[in-house]
């Protein structure tokens, strides 16, 4: 005969799904193993899970601003409370490396007087990749196929939202051609747009993280992201962009002294936090470039807000 209680348990085992079970407390009864590994992975290990409350731990993260906690949190309680029958969320969870989108379901059942609630996370990536290839074709730049400003918007709330969860830093640089208009003027928009296309190519090459991302900005300015970037890392990676900008040796003969294309850049990085906006980062940026156009152009001026004076 079967043992009821160890054949359950590894049927739960297999699954790719990770299922927890809370009481109505919140307190943690029951994890399987898909939960256990996927702890274990991202440094988040459940060994003492039976010492873990759930409903706290979406507070915690709900009370640092995250908004999926919040939304967690209030669906999972609401199902405690009788007041919808079930929950359903989808909700992303990158990582440096990797895009993942996991959809959590929250189901209750009885046994004998007491309630339970059973919370699944079932990954649902490779879905959320293809939605996502179809929407890009609306936000890539059409003259330098990258990104457009739409995009660029919705992408740092993103990472935003990511790198304030977990504490990281996130370093924004925006990227105006030095002089464009001349260059325009004096070898005609033609050349002027095979100038974008260079650099944004450029740009591109920068940017292969799922955290990273390079957009045309508006006209001639282009703007980069890098998440869980600091500002001395960000400061590598574009002195290495300019480097190969120079490379180019695009004619600007009216830009004087240079009479090649320059570039003038304005890099902020800050850890996201609930004090400070994603307004006040882009603006900061913003006018670090423009400092960098008064200075002289051809410059590169960095506000590292990461650190505490």
């Amino acid at each position: 005969m079967l043992d009821d209680k160890l054949f359950l348990k590894l049927v739960l085992d297999t699954m790719p799904e990770q299922v927890v079970v809370i009481n109505k407390e919140g307190d943690i009864v029951f994890i399987n193993k898909g939960w256990q590994n996927f702890g274990e992975e991202n440094d988040c290990s459940c060994g003492a899970w039976e010492k873990e409350n759930y409903l706290f731990t979406c507070k915690k993260a709900a009370d640092n601003g995250d908004e999926i906690g919040v939304r967690a949190l209030e669906g999972i309680n609401a199902v405690i409370n009788e007041q919808q029958d079930d929950l359903y969320l989808e909700y992303p969870c990158h990582s440096d490396d990797e895009k993942r989108w996991f959809m959590m379901r929250v189901v209750p059942f009885k046994l004998n007087t007491d309630f339970y609630y059973v919370i699944t996370h079932q990954n649902i990536t490779e879905r959320k990749l293809a939605e996502e290839e179809v929407q890009q074709l609306a936000n890539i730049d059409g003259l330098t196929d990258i990104f457009n400003r739409g995009y660029f918007d919705s992408f740092l709330e993103q990472e935003w939202n990511r790198c304030k969860r977990l504490n990281m830093p996130l370093s924004l640089a925006i990227i105006d051609l030095d002089d464009f208009k001349l260059l325009n003027d004096t070898y005609g928009h033609q050349q002027g747009d095979e100038c974008l296309k260079q650099v944004a190519a450029i740009l591109e090459q920068y940017t292969k993280r799922p955290s990273d991302i390079c957009a045309r900005f508006g006209g001639e300015e282009f703007a980069l992201v890098y998440g869980n970037t600091s500002s001395e890392q960000a400061t590598t990676v574009i002195n290495a962009i300019v480097e190969q900008l120079k490379q180019l040796n695009i004619c600007n003969e009216l830009s004087l002294p240079s009479k090649t294309l320059t570039v003038s850049i304005g890099l902020a990085s800050v850890i996201p936090c609930s004090d400070y906006t994603i307004e006040s980062m882009i603006k900061e940026a913003d006018d670090l470039l423009y400092k960098a156009k008064a200075t002289g152009k051809n410059l590169l001026c960095v506000a590292d807000l990461t650190v505490v004076d």
